[in-house]
């Protein structure tokens, strides 16, 4: 299966099973940033239910501005908080320590574009994943692509528009809230460690 998908921050767990049963990967490039999409937000399971962590980004006067452009507010320590929240809804997780030295540089440097901060995460969590990730990135924008040759997951950065239901695993507060589907990969990893491609290859994306 060759794919078309957006790279994104701490992909969901259907961008990262789109990844595991494809030959070939299309990362969008030309695409125009869109506001409230995974583009630059993830999900993960906090003791409080669900929990949105977001990065601020630098607003432009421009109408339309490319992802790719899309620059990181650096004002606000984000990436404190982000990890503060990691460790709040992870630490007693079975494979949070074992992880953690591999994803503690992505919340230490600093980057300029939101663009090169998504391919990090991917590059991370590939290796953590002992996932081989082998891509190329689009030059310019197809509204329409051909599903004889490219299966066309961009829908999956806008979280509203995927719908997909996938199987349950052991999550850390599953007691007081119940299972919470199709967070970050970063939830299956830290809960399932190398258990978690096997399950990335099992699972349907409707």
């Amino acid at each position: 299966m060759n794919i078309l998908i957006h790279p994104s921050y701490f992909p969901s767990i259907s961008h990262f099973v789109a990844m595991a049963q494809s030959d070939n990967i299309t990362f969008e490039m030309e695409d125009n940033f869109q506001k409230q999409t995974n583009r630059n937000r993830t999900y993960i399971y906090s003791p409080n239910g669900i929990q949105l962590l977001n990065i601020p980004i630098k607003h432009s006067n421009l109408n339309h501005q490319k992802t790719k452009d899309i620059k990181i507010e650096s004002e606000f320590d984000w990436q404190k908080q982000h990890f503060k929240s990691l460790e709040a809804a992870y630490r007693s997780s079975p494979f949070f320590e074992f992880f953690e030295d591999d994803l503690l540089p992505i919340f230490q440097k600093k980057y300029t574009f939101l663009m090169d901060l998504n391919f990090e995460t991917l590059e991370v969590l590939s290796k953590c994943l002992r996932m081989k990730i082998e891509f190329s990135t689009t030059t310019e924008y197809f509204h329409e692509i051909d599903p004889e040759i490219v299966t066309d997951f961009r829908y999956l950065i806008n979280g509203k528009k995927d719908t997909s239901v996938f199987e349950n695993y052991t999550q850390v507060f599953d007691d007081k809230h119940g299972f919470i589907n199709n967070l970050s990969v970063l939830d299956l990893l830290f809960n399932e460690g190398k258990y978690a491609m096997d399950y990335l290859k099992s699972q349907v994306l409707i």
